[in-house]
């Protein structure tokens, strides 16, 4: 039986704040719900008032309040869990091994997907923190911070009191480092050996951090996961006056009335927000929930440079194989014959077709050609020119993956947006799709273990014997994760290219996107 404490002095810990009780499971202690900083709406994060006493930190806390109500959908894909919505969601949650000061463990700072407008630290199931905790000796932190209007809306034009305003959401994360900084040792982590790892949204976030000059020294790795989107979330040079002002006409507000918006109910604001949006982004305009680019954030690296801080982060980054495949598996995988199977690659890709298969054989040897329609060229092809340009200025090492497993459902699905990250955490028994025959554990123990090594030392071992090269501005050395897995250099550059000039466009958020 596992032991299970909380009634006692061995799971209290002292913050700068006060104490805290968490409690210990499983061999790993764990903390809910603590609250790193206050904010109010649009302003900069604030420290917390200190208490007197033993608070308890055993109930996650808030998570921030969502533009569109949440539709469980695809659930037995990425399983998830909804928790109580707030503006007050600056918290954190944190899982260890040790509470002894002087042990000193690589801590690993989570930063959710979502975009910049949705989801929270404990949305996936698969996000829990312990089991990684556990099998590979690190700390792991998550945390929860203001999104979408409440974390990334330009009200700079209606006054110096909003010059952050656009980037606040980011400026909680910052927050977040703080404290961790501040407390981890506490906790038994080491604040000089802090790694960001994020996916998608999370992912980009990683990228934020690197950007902003407030961030410096906070964390000293980064792991980015499915999290370069290049041309699916393009930066905008425009401030928010178009969409502030917008907002306040629906909501019935004077331009000299802006203040008003501090303290109307959020879901004033959303209604209004989502009625005015749409046309604006047709526009061309910037509307906001996502990070602009001014004083306190450098901007995307690829478009303006990574900053001198940024070129000293080692970085391990990637992308699953097929980024888009949340639909239906493709019918035929397994009773179409060869024939029929290229007559549909043929009909998609058209005179393109043969060297587009050619180059999907070359790279992908073991998968079954059908794959080729599930393939996501535009995510894998914006994540490898970033890794290239990174590592062409690189002051530390820049490392490549492609998530590559394919999956047991209906007649087999390619891996998919979201799909490696029970890997990483080692929580494959919390998401049963996850559990695919004889591949599904060992691909758990190398993601788990290389993602671990990297957070403790910056060697991304996976404790198969396998040489997993940094890249060169030249030459992207790629690690697969699969059944079996490899490395290759430059494997799929040929197949990128072939594919975005031959593939059909998709809809992607309402709207046809060209590969």
């Amino acid at each position: 039986m596992n032991k299970f404490l909380c009634n006692s002095k061995d799971t209290v810990v002292s913050t700068d704040k006060g104490l805290l009780r968490g409690f210990l499971y499983n061999d790993i202690y764990t903390f809910q719900g603590i609250k790193y900083a206050d904010a109010k709406r649009f302003q900069m994060p604030e420290e917390v008032e200190a208490w007197e006493g033993i608070k308890d930190a055993m109930s996650y806390g808030y998570v921030c309040p969502l533009l569109q109500q949440e539709h469980p959908a695809a659930e037995v894909m990425v399983p998830h869990q909804y928790w109580p919505m707030d503006e007050d969601c600056q918290y954190l949650n944190i899982w260890t091994p040790s509470l002894q000061s002087g042990a000193k463990k690589a801590v690993m700072v989570w930063l959710h997907g979502g975009g910049f407008w949705a989801g929270s630290s404990i949305e996936q199931l698969a996000y829990h923190g312990e089991n990684l905790a556990k099998h590979e000796d690190v700390i792991v932190v998550s945390l929860n911070h203001r999104l979408n209007i409440l974390g990334y809306l330009d009200l700079s034009p209606f006054g110096d009191k909003y010059a952050h305003s656009a980037n606040v959401g980011n400026d909680d994360i910052i927050a977040a480092l703080k404290w961790i900084n501040t407390n981890i040792a506490a906790f038994g982590g080491d604040p000089d050996n802090v790694t960001l790892f994020g996916q998608s949204g999370g992912g980009m976030k990683v990228t934020c951090m690197m950007q902003m000059p407030a961030a410096y020294g906070l964390f000293s790795k980064g792991i980015i996961q499915s999290g370069v989107v290049g041309d699916l979330m393009k930066e905008i040079e425009d401030d928010g006056r178009a969409i502030v002002t917008a907002m306040m006409e629906e909501l019935g507000l004077k331009p000299d009335q802006v203040e008003e918006l501090e303290t109307l109910p959020y879901q004033d604001l959303a209604q209004a927000y989502n009625k005015v949006s749409p046309g604006l982004a047709k526009e061309g305009h910037y509307i906001g929930c996502t990070p602009l680019k001014n004083d306190f954030y450098m901007g995307d690296p690829v478009i303006h440079g990574f900053t001198d801080y940024a070129k000293t982060i080692p970085l391990i980054v990637g992308s699953t194989m097929a980024e888009f495949a949340f639909g239906p598996a493709i019918k035929g995988r397994v009773t179409m014959d060869e024939t029929h199977k290229v007559e549909i690659i043929e009909d998609k890709f058209g005179q393109g077709a043969g060297p587009v298969m050619d180059a999907f054989k070359e790279a992908y040897p073991d998968k079954e050609i059908l794959s080729l329609l599930e393939f996501d060229s535009m995510v894998r092809g914006a994540t490898k020119d970033y890794i290239l340009k990174k590592a062409g200025v690189d002051k530390s090492a820049t490392y490549s993956y492609v998530f590559a497993l394919d999956f047991e459902i209906e007649e087999g699905k390619s891996a998919w947006h979201c799909s490696d990250i029970p890997y990483v955490f080692h929580n494959m028994d919390k998401v049963p799709i996850a559990n695919v025959e004889e591949a599904g554990a060992y691909v758990e123990k190398v993601m788990s273990r290389a993602w671990a090594s990297f957070a403790k030392d910056g060697k991304p071992d996976t404790g198969q014997g396998l040489v997993w090269e940094p890249s060169t501005g030249a030459e992207e050395h790629t690690m697969i994760f699969d059944k079996a897995c490899r490395t290759g250099i430059n494997f799929d550059h040929d197949l990128i290219n072939l594919h975005k000039k031959h593939g059909p466009a998709f809809v992607f958020g309402g709207q046809e996107v060209q590969h």
